[in-house]
């Protein structure tokens, strides 16, 4: 057991001294670029808007494609509908960067769910970035010679906890998941991109203080699904630190991208490769013979890289 903690110990040392500010932006020329950032709404608040500033003038060099919000845009109650200020507060006036006026494709998040769920994917039709088709939904991007198929997935049905509690999260047990997940295998046999990512709000695999039965019912629903396709990498929020994980009969990278707002500590677990509690955001770079998951903080620090090459 001694043991087992210095490993952990050492680990936490040599994640926290492994991290450098972009200072050679050449790492994302001639890939398709897009950023990942969750956990946002907080009205500015914490690290939010310097993180905000940070994504626009970093992608000013990196010229992202879009945004990928793995959820909790909205802390605490979700939104009432398309008009309310948070819309303002947690996003438009936030993340108000010229370069950040690219399409964010988003998922629920637990939080969204205490709130208007519809009222978030209506949202699209009021903003010219806010591109929510549907609960769930995929879409295939081609560039530069590679391909790559994103599944927004939408986690919360997916859950007991979450199903269970109907006066707290009202819309989640109306939800078929058996349906959704029809949906998700039909999607991924049809896939033939180079590259396929998931995107969800809650991890299969991650250090938490929040519910086992979180992870057990994605572990049990979900992972299977995705393992059965060979997916490349699962991304996650929820739990406010970076973690990337990886386990002994899976070949996916399971990534936890930290809160752009307020995060929260972390150890490592069995599988971890990787932890950090700092806030930030992801940039995935892609091209034929790599995708590449890096984690910055709010410094412009590269925390992690997570690799994967054909």
């Amino acid at each position: 057991m001694k043991m087992k903690n210095l490993f952990f110990s050492l680990l936490l040392a040599i994640t926290t001294l492994a991290s450098a500010q972009v200072s050679d932006y050449s790492i994302f020329d001639k890939k398709f670029n897009f950023y990942i950032a969750n956990d946002l709404g907080r009205n500015g608040y914490y690290d939010q808007k310097p993180i905000a500033e940070l994504m626009g003038t970093m992608a000013e060099e990196i010229g992202p494609e879009f945004v990928i919000a793995t959820g909790d845009v909205h802390h605490f109650e979700g939104v009432r509908s398309v008009n309310d200020p948070l819309w303002m507060t947690n996003y438009e006036l936030i993340y108000s960067h010229p370069e950040l006026m690219i399409d964010w494709y988003p998922v629920l998040g637990n939080h969204e769910y205490r709130g208007n769920t519809q009222a978030v994917i209506d949202y699209s039709s009021i903003s010219r970035r806010w591109t929510m088709p549907a609960r769930y939904y995929t879409k295939a991007f081609n560039d530069k010679g590679t391909s790559i198929r994103i599944v927004w997935i939408d986690t919360a049905p997916l859950i007991d906890k979450y199903r269970n509690e109907k006066e707290t999260y009202p819309d989640a047990g109306k939800q078929d998941m058996n349906k959704q997940l029809a949906w998700l295998d039909s999607v991924l046999s049809a896939a033939k991109e180079d590259w396929i990512v998931v995107v969800g709000h809650h991890p299969i695999y991650a250090q938490t203080p929040k519910d086992d039965s979180e992870r057990g019912d994605l572990q049990k629903r979900l992972n299977p699904v995705l393992k059965k396709h060979k997916v490349d990498m699962y991304i996650a929020g929820h739990i406010h630190n970076f973690q990337h994980i990886r386990v002994p009969d899976s070949n996916i990278d399971y990534i936890v991208n930290s809160s752009a707002s307020l995060a929260r500590k972390v150890t490592p677990i069995e599988g971890t490769q990787f932890c950090s509690p700092k806030p930030g955001f992801a940039v995935c770079s892609v091209d034929k013979a790599q995708l590449a998951l890096r984690m910055i903080d709010k410094k412009g620090s590269v925390l992690h890289t997570v690799m994967r090459k054909k």
